[in-house]
Order: C-alpha cells, then sequence, then structure tokens
C-alpha cells in the first residue's frame, strides 16, 4: 500500500470551469450514486500546465454494465480493453473502470525448453549463438506482451498500470483534491518523462509506450529520462510487433497535434521513425516542409478543425515521396493498395487524397467560366481540397475567391428555399379508412 500524496484545492491551479461540462455531468452522477470518480490521465496533466485537454477521460470504481445503467447514451466498447463512451452529440467521454496491473509472463526454463527449436541448447549455464538468442529473445517479448486488461482494481493499482508517471494523476471530483501515487507532481515540475516501473518490461508489454514517451516528450517540450532512452534503443524493433492500424491511428495523432514535425523528428533521432516506417527517416527536405505546413495550419486553431481529414493528414506524408502523384488517375491506379512501411493506408483515404490533388489545377484557374467555377462548388472532396491549398499552395488569394463563391452559392441556396416555402404549412393526416371484416361464412 502507497501513501498518496493529496493536493488540496487550495494548493493546486485546476478548477472546474476549465473542465468540460459534461465530463462534469458524468463525474457528478457517478459521485451521486456512490462510485468513485475521478479525472483521470492527460486531462490532469494538461490542466496542471496551463493547456486546454484534448480528451477528459474519467476513471471509477463502477463496472462498464453499471455506467451504462446510469446514461441512456452510454455504449460498452472493445475487446481487450471494455470501456464506457458516454456520447453528447458527437463527442464521446471515455469512462474506464479502475484496473490492476496485469503480471508480465517470466519466462521460465521450462519454458525456454518447450519453446525451443531444432538445434536450441536452453540449460544451465549454456548460451545460444546470436541469431538464435534474438529468436528467444523475441518469444520471451510476445510472452510479455498484454493481450487482454480487463481485472478490476483499485485506484492505486490503476494508477501504477499506467505507462508514464506525469499521465497517472487523479482529480477527484468528490474533494477537488489531486491524488498523485507516483510521482508525478514532481516529474512534471522537472519537465521529465518517466516510465511507471521498468522501461523494459513496460515497453514489451505494450511496444507502443516507446512511440508515446517521444511523441509526448516533443508535445509538452519535456525531456526523456536516460532509462527510457536506453530502453527504447533496446527495444525499438519490438515496435513491428504492434497491430498496424493502432500505429497509424497514432501517426494520424501527431499529425493533429500540432507538434508533427518535432515529433517526427525526435522519432527519426530514437531510431523508431526506421523500424515503423523507413521511408520517412529516409525523406528529405520536403518531407520536413509538408509537415511543418501542416503544422502552421493547425497552429491558427485552438483544437483540431474536421477539416484536418485522414485524407489530408496522409497526403502530407504520401506526396512529399512521391508516392501519391498530381496526375490523372487511372483505375488501376486507385486500386492499387498503399503502404507506408508497417502501415496501411486505408484505400478510402487514397481515393479521396487523389480526388484532393486532381481538383489542385481546377482550383488555381480562377479565371475559368463562371459555370466552370460553378461546377466545382458541387464536388464532395472541395472542402479538403481547399484545406490542401489553404495548407501547401501559399495562394491565400486563391483560397479567399472559393470561400467567396462557397458562401454566395450558400446564401443563394437559402434564399430559394425561402422563396420555395414562404411560410411552412404541416399538411393534415388523412385517416386511413378501416376495411370491414367479413362475416364467417359469408358467400364471396
Amino acid at each position: 500500500m502507497v501513501e498518496p500524496t493529496i493536493v488540496p484545492r487550495a494548493a493546486h491551479t485546476i478548477s472546474r470551469r476549465d473542465v468540460d461540462p459534461d465530463a462534469l455531468k458524468v463525474l457528478y452522477r457517478l459521485h451521486e450514486h456512490h462510485y468513485i470518480a475521478y479525472l483521470v490521465g492527460g486531462g490532469v496533466r494538461d490542466l496542471l500546465l496551463g493547456r486546454r485537454p484534448k480528451d477528459f477521460d474519467i476513471g471509477t470504481s463502477a463496472h462498464p454494465h453499471q455506467v451504462k445503467k446510469l446514461f441512456r447514451n452510454c455504449w460498452i466498447i472493445g475487446r481487450r480493453f471494455r470501456l464506457a463512451h458516454v456520447k453528447f452529440g458527437t463527442k464521446a467521454l471515455e469512462v474506464a473502470t479502475f484496473r490492476r496491473h496485469v503480471a508480465a509472463c517470466e519466462a521460465t526454463p521450462e519454458a525456454e525448453a518447450a519453446t525451443a527449436g531444432p538445434g536450441d541448447v536452453v540449460g544451465p549455464g549454456e548460451s545460444l549463438p546470436p541469431e538464435d538468442d534474438r529468436r528467444q529473445a523475441s518469444r520471451r517479448a510476445e510472452d510479455r506482451l498484454i493481450q487482454r486488461d480487463n481485472t478490476y482494481g483499485t485506484p492505486e493499482e490503476d494508477a501504477f498500470r499506467r505507462d508514464f508517471t506525469v499521465n497517472a494523476l487523479f482529480y477527484d471530483i468528490g474533494t477537488f483534491a489531486i491524488i498523485d501515487y507516483v510521482g508525478g507532481l514532481e516529474d512534471l515540475e522537472a519537465r521529465v518523462i518517466r516510465c511507471i516501473g521498468d522501461p523494459e518490461v513496460r515497453f514489451l508489454e505494450d511496444p507502443v509506450r516507446m512511440l508515446r514517451a517521444v511523441v509526448l516528450a516533443a508535445r509538452l517540450e519535456f525531456t526523456i529520462d536516460e532509462p527510457v532512452l536506453e530502453a527504447i534503443a533496446v527495444h525499438r524493433h519490438e515496435i513491428a510487433r504492434s497491430a498496424p492500424p493502432r500505429l497509424m491511428e497514432e501517426y494520424f495523432k501527431i499529425l493533429r497535434s500540432g507538434h508533427a514535425e518535432v515529433a517526427f523528428r525526435q522519432l527519426r533521432a530514437s531510431g523508431l521513425l526506421k523500424s515503423i516506417t523507413p521511408e520517412l527517416a529516409a525523406a528529405g527536405e520536403s518531407l520536413w516542409r509538408s509537415v511543418a505546413a501542416l503544422d502552421r495550419y493547425r497552429a491558427r486553431f485552438e483544437s483540431a478543425p474536421e477539416t484536418l481529414t485522414n485524407a489530408v493528414l496522409a497526403g502530407a506524408l504520401l506526396h512529399p515521396l512521391g508516392l501519391i502523384q498530381r496526375r490523372r488517375f487511372t483505375a488501376d491506379a486507385l486500386e492499387r493498395r498503399v503502404e507506408l512501411g508497417l502501415l496501411p493506408i486505408a484505400r478510402r483515404d487514397t481515393e479521396r487524397l487523389h480526388q484532393i490533388l486532381a481538383l489542385q489545377p481546377r482550383l488555381l484557374d480562377t479565371q475559368a467560366p463562371v459555370r466552370a467555377q460553378r461546377s466545382i462548388l458541387h464536388r464532395a472532396s472541395l472542402d479538403e481540397a481547399l484545406t490542401w491549398l489553404d495548407m501547401h499552395g501559399e495562394r491565400p488569394e486563391v483560397v479567399a475567391h472559393w470561400r467567396e463563391l462557397q458562401a454566395e452559392a450558400a446564401a443563394h441556396r437559402e434564399v430559394d428555399v425561402a422563396a420555395d416555402h414562404p411560410a411552412y404549412v404541416p399538411l393534415k393526416r388523412r385517416r386511413r379508412r378501416r376495411r370491414r371484416r367479413r362475416a364467417p361464412g359469408a358467400l364471396e
């Protein structure tokens, strides 16, 4: 049992005014029904740093089905991690039950003997040749990989199962205090990213944590603890065991963060970029210009805008590498699957990117006939194409021209609708006439 550091309301800077109102609704309802309810993770960290959190995640003692009973707008999701999502319109708040850390499966001599291949010698005091040693290390790493994590626990156990100390801080809605079991407040003050527990073990349990450590340090402008850097250097090749769609989602998060250039540069310095996407690690200045342009566009907004779709984000990486060209696309080109290292790019995103790039020459021709310009306004990919032009085209006057045309077209549509329907009068519903039932035995 670890005695936590508890910072009372008067001694910290977090105010409920800074917390999402819908998150407060969820926290209060859980607390009113006698469940422990904490704001957890990155939301607490960002509030203490004076930043606007991207997400407001909630930890609770209530099990997912108990959360669902309290909220009609709740869905239980996940197979590996059972989570409750409480939805408010298009926004979903993640409500997770406190879980305890699942101990890694340590490889025993018996287990090593059982997994040994032909010619492998495993015994006391004996060593394997280098190539076989690597094979055995990979098997032991797979043993440590967490496949399921649904064992519920206490808030203390939940804090120790998290990845980094600065992500394991809790804000208690009952007392308005900050609760710290792992020294996260000290590391926040020192601006350092430190693992909870042995970094080597934690990275073998979930290799994506290596990627998150580097990206988090880049985004917050923190330093990385030396043991964490050493563990990444030793185990960076283990990132290949992670699910490719999960890695792709992590890349999209980096690209939406507004700190993509510095994050990717640090990933290259750590060797992780080469392990995941060797094409990016070997790329020239065109890639960094593209990512820097993306960061400048993102800096205009408080949070990631809807215009930064997956197709636009993927294009910021693929186009500088020459994997997607601005030309007329054949059906064969559209059917061809695009891959970036370990990452599979969804076909719907590459098709959309083809459409975005194909529109660029037509958008630049502002002297085209009015009818031709109006026809472009009906294109489904127009908003994304304008976002691309705004980001990479360096022609703000052209973007302004098309935004004006969009506004005029929207105004005309409103006028037309008002003219066609000056006053909405609901139609009286006609009552359906009931058919008379024939008497039994009646003649046809």
